[in-house]
């Protein structure tokens, strides 16, 4: 297989947002970890994002995040590179988690800005900043305010880009305005990523570098030739792409991030659809919605070859 790795810059391009499966009894699968990741793979993405938000990661114990990034870099064998979460409001147990990661294979580390506790703009700049003097490994922000209930400014984006460790950002505030502040702030080889599947295509032609995704889960390969086609200033094919996904990359936010998009990949045969609390299942009304957008981009079809 092509190690992919020597072919483009660590976390640029599509990285995919892995869910996390669990089997019917809500035990980690890590034999499931196995098979989503190397479906990604071969689906053409660029590399992969596991124990995220995504991957419910707050409700995972530290050796199921182990052995969930442990099961991906293995099944990886250095043909795409990893990005791990590690993040929380404790700065002192981001870093245990971070040294974790690192000693699971990781290489690279995506660390959401803390949460709930609300800090200063230099509260988030001497977290990043701890973590970044304890770690050799390059770290990527998250700033995701509609869950963190602080948003990463683009000024202290700017002072964080000067760290060495800190190699960028991914960018899930929505706003448009901040992200091309931020890409007109930050040097040229600082990573901005967009963390929303629906922002991709204008982030990268502001002089994004990439998407994290969620609906890349589903439809990986289409999310890759997205990211793709805006790397080589095909705008046009990007959109049709992007306008062909779009009832998915809305439906996939009818509920909470991952409840929908589990749905689907359940209902196309891929994983159990089991969450930990405090998710559970989506309403009868969305999986109607879900398996209609399902239906129409074919990937029902799955669950029979599955």
């Amino acid at each position: 297989m092509l190690d992919r790795m020597s072919d483009r810059r660590p976390f640029t391009g599509c990285g995919t947002a892995l869910v996390t499966p669990f089997t019917v009894n809500g035990r980690l699968d890590v034999a499931a970890v196995r098979r989503l990741a190397r479906r990604q793979i071969e689906g053409g993405v660029h590399f992969l994002v596991p124990v995220g938000t995504t991957g419910e990661a707050p409700t995972l114990d530290a050796e199921e995040r182990r052995l969930v990034i442990s099961a991906v870099v293995e099944q990886a064998a250095g043909t795409v590179p990893v990005l791990a979460g590690a993040g929380g409001y404790d700065t002192a147990e981001v870093i245990r988690a971070v040294h974790a990661a690192h000693e699971a294979g990781a290489h690279g580390i995506l660390s959401v800005s803390p949460y709930y506790s609300k800090p200063s703009q230099d509260g988030i700049y001497q977290h990043y900043a701890a973590i970044a003097g304890n770690t050799s490994l390059p770290v990527v922000l998250y700033n995701v305010p509609g869950r963190t209930g602080s948003n990463i400014e683009p000024a202290t984006t700017e002072r964080l880009a000067r760290l060495p460790q800190i190699v960028g950002i991914k960018e899930a505030s929505g706003n448009v305005f901040q992200i091309g502040d931020v890409r007109r702030r930050t040097p040229d080889d600082f990573l901005v990523l967009s963390g929303d599947d629906a922002l991709a295509l204008p982030v990268m032609a502001l002089g994004g570098q990439g998407v994290i995704s969620v609906a890349s889960n589903e439809v990986p390969g289409d999310m890759a030739r997205l990211v793709e086609a805006c790397e080589r200033g095909d705008f046009a094919a990007a959109r049709g792409i992007h306008h062909r996904l779009l009832p998915l990359l809305q439906a996939n936010f009818l509920e909470g991030n991952p409840i929908p998009v589990k749905a689907v990949m359940a209902l196309a045969g891929l994983i159990e659809p089991v969450y930990r609390l405090p998710l559970v299942s989506p309403s009868s009304a969305t999986l109607v919605a879900l398996r209609a957008v399902a239906h129409d981009l074919g990937l029902l079809a799955e669950a029979t070859s599955t």
